[in-house]
């Protein structure tokens, strides 16, 4: 894994082999950050990272001068992991071990973030895929200009899940994006 811009682009990280995740390819990465230097001022942004895995797209962001990062994953290893990295690379990730769910169910509306990034197993069902979207708008968690982005297989199709924008592919992985509706 490489953070691919930023204070610390090109640092390589070796995530522990145990650790249950995929992390986004840095083809992928490349693709999404260029998508977002467009939208974003990366210093300005609020980020919550769902599914957060190795902590890869939060990396990329504290790296790009992002100041306020919440780092969601329910196992231990990559929380452990998360903070590990967060405290050597100085990078201002709150990391919170907790099923995503159950995170959503529970977040209030007063803590809304202007970007939010969802890396889900890619094995999910299109269901749980959608309930993420679902539990976003619900509980108003975007600012107003803000952006959800959940990354998913090509195999996968959720583009009728709620305030969906449009997407983009790359390679197996797909970035689909939503925005509150007008």
């Amino acid at each position: 894994m490489r953070i691919i811009s930023g204070t610390y682009k090109g640092k390589r990280l070796q995530a522990p082999k145990k650790l249950p995740v995929r992390p986004t390819t840095d083809m992928a990465k490349e693709g999404l950050f260029n998508i977002l230097n467009h939208h974003f001022i990366f210093s300005q942004v609020t980020l919550l990272d769902l599914f957060a895995g190795t902590g890869n797209i939060s990396y990329e962001f504290g790296s790009r001068g992002t100041q306020q990062i919440t780092a969601v994953d329910a196992n231990y290893a990559c929380v452990s992991y998360i903070k590990s990295i967060a405290t050597e690379l100085d990078f201002p990730i709150d990391v919170i071990k907790s099923d995503v769910y159950k995170y959503l169910e529970k977040s209030k509306s007063h803590r809304k973030y202007d970007l939010i990034f969802a890396d889900p197993p890619y094995d999910f069902s299109v269901e749980q895929f959608k309930n993420i979207a679902t539990l976003v708008f619900e509980k108003n968690l975007l600012q107003d200009d803000g952006l959800l982005i959940i990354e998913h297989s090509k195999h996968t199709n959720i583009e009728d899940a709620p305030n969906f924008r449009n997407s983009r592919k790359y390679g197996g992985s797909v970035f689909s994006f939503f925005e509150k509706s007008e």
